[in-house]
Parts: C-alpha cells; sequence; structure tokens
C-alpha cells in the first residue's frame, strides 16, 4: 500500500486546512486510515482515524469539533479537515493506514502544517 498525502500549509490561528491521502496498491487489505502528527520535541500522536468498512471515527481530545475525518472508500481517499486551527496544532501531519492489528504498517509522507498566532 502507498499513501499520497497533501494539503497542508501556513494558516492563521481560526483557519482551515484540508488534508487529503490518497491510497493505492493493495487498499483491500485495509481496515482503518489515520492522521497522526508530531511537533517539534513532541512524540507522534494519533489525531483521528477511520474504519474503512463501517466509518466509525477515533479524534484524539485536542482535536474534538474542530477535526472531521471522511474517507471514500470508492477513490481510496481519506481526507481531514481541520478547522478553528490553533497555534498548538502546528506539527508535520501522517496518513497512515492498518489492518486488523495494532500496527500501523503503512505511512505517506508528512505534510507540514503550521497556524501562526
Amino acid at each position: 500500500v502507498q499513501l499520497q498525502a497533501s494539503g497542508g500549509g501556513l494558516v492563521q490561528a481560526g483557519g482551515s486546512l484540508r488534508l487529503s491521502c490518497a491510497a493505492s496498491g493493495r487498499t483491500f487489505s485495509i481496515l482503518y486510515m489515520g492522521w497522526f502528527r508530531q511537533a517539534p520535541g513532541k512524540e507522534r500522536e494519533l489525531v483521528a482515524r477511520s474504519n474503512w468498512i463501517n466509518s466509525i471515527t477515533y479524534y484524539a481530545d485536542s482535536v474534538k469539533g474542530r477535526f472531521t475525518i471522511s474517507g471514500d472508500n470508492a477513490k481510496n481517499t481519506v481526507n481531514l479537515q481541520m478547522n478553528s486551527l490553533k497555534p498548538e496544532d502546528t506539527a508535520v501531519y501522517y496518513c497512515a493506514a492498518k489492518g486488523d492489528g495494532s500496527i500501523w504498517r503503512y505511512w505517506g509522507q508528512g505534510t507540514l502544517v503550521t497556524v501562526s498566532s
């Protein structure tokens, strides 16, 4: 599985950005797709994930109510709509995918999101 992320950039606090991730290859093996982020000096954290079959979602507490993950199985894409962005959302964002195990096996390249105050 190959993942291609896009959509990062610079935005002012309170603004919005939309990240997109396109999956290709053995996409039939995907059960979950998600978005992680890693800020400078911090560990990578799971921001949101979506079950590819039943669309059940999970959000980190820090983004609940502001971020929305959505997927299009037919197009093998997953998006992350980020609203009301805060400077603390600044990070490199990664899309990832996995099957029914616990390991996120597939990773896209990171895309930088910078939120200015």
